[in-house]
């Protein structure tokens, strides 16, 4: 008789926290086919989950996902290359960090084509205001030589912009990691639509900008990204049960 794999309550957790986020990124539209990947550090290890690479983020589940030493290089048709790079060398640098979210979305892209970046003319962009950093496109991320650099570009940040390639996020848990993509992700929308009329952009007052980058620090003294997570997490488990499985 076969013997049953033994998976312990923090690593469970963890696969239905990590899974839920992929089903969100679908939800939202914050996808790339099969060519962006979410990991998620497994507490009190020195281990990562991952998407299979090939698997659609709407078909991920929480038993699907790919387990692996940071230390390791899965193969190549297991998981996206790119993706291990990108990753393990965030989650070898910065043991603070849980959840690590790279996207290609067309805003995300789009604002990381532009030589000014992200601009502090929005709500949704004073969350990273000083707090996002900037990595300059060094082809698709298939070669350790750049794990340095990403992880300079990142520094203590929680978000960086990948120029010319799309935007990621990294915190300490997955709920944190997603509703700051989701806000990266909305700043970004904002910023394309808001310079295409043409019209002269209205700006935010220095001390305002810093001001709103703390407030949402310690948004009514609840851990960051939790009340819109929960509010999610519950209505998926309404509308798409299956990635518990």
């Amino acid at each position: 008789m076969a013997t049953a794999i033994r998976i312990d309550t923090a690593e469970h957790q963890t696969r239905l926290d990590l899974a839920a986020c992929y089903r969100l990124a679908a939800k939202f539209g914050m996808t790339d086919t099969i060519y962006t990947h979410i990991s998620a550090r497994i507490p009190g290890t020195e281990d990562i989950l991952i998407n299979r690479f090939g698997d659609l983020f709407h078909e991920v589940t929480a038993s699907s996902l790919v387990r692996f030493a940071i230390s390791d290089t899965p193969p190549a048709h297991l998981v996206n290359p790119a993706g291990t790079v990108i990753h393990t060398a965030i989650h070898a640098a910065r043991h603070d960090v849980g959840c690590v979210m790279h996207t290609h979305t067309r805003a995300g892209i789009a604002v990381a084509c532009q030589a000014g970046g992200l601009l502090p003319i929005s709500q949704h962009a004073l969350q990273f205001y000083n707090r996002i950093g900037y990595h300059d496109y060094e082809g698709i991320a298939l070669l350790d030589e750049e794990k340095p650099r990403l992880v300079r570009d990142l520094g203590t940040h929680g978000a960086l912009i990948l120029r010319n390639h799309g935007l990621l996020t990294a915190y300490a848990t997955v709920a944190e990691t997603f509703a700051a993509m989701i806000n990266l992700e909305r700043a970004c929308q904002v910023q394309i639509a808001a310079m295409s009329g043409g019209a002269a952009l209205y700006p935010v007052r220095e001390e305002v900008r810093e001001l709103t980058a703390r407030q949402n620090e310690n948004f009514g003294g609840q851990d960051t990204g939790l009340p819109e997570w929960t509010a999610l997490v519950r209505d998926l488990h309404r509308t798409d049960p299956d990635f518990v499985n």
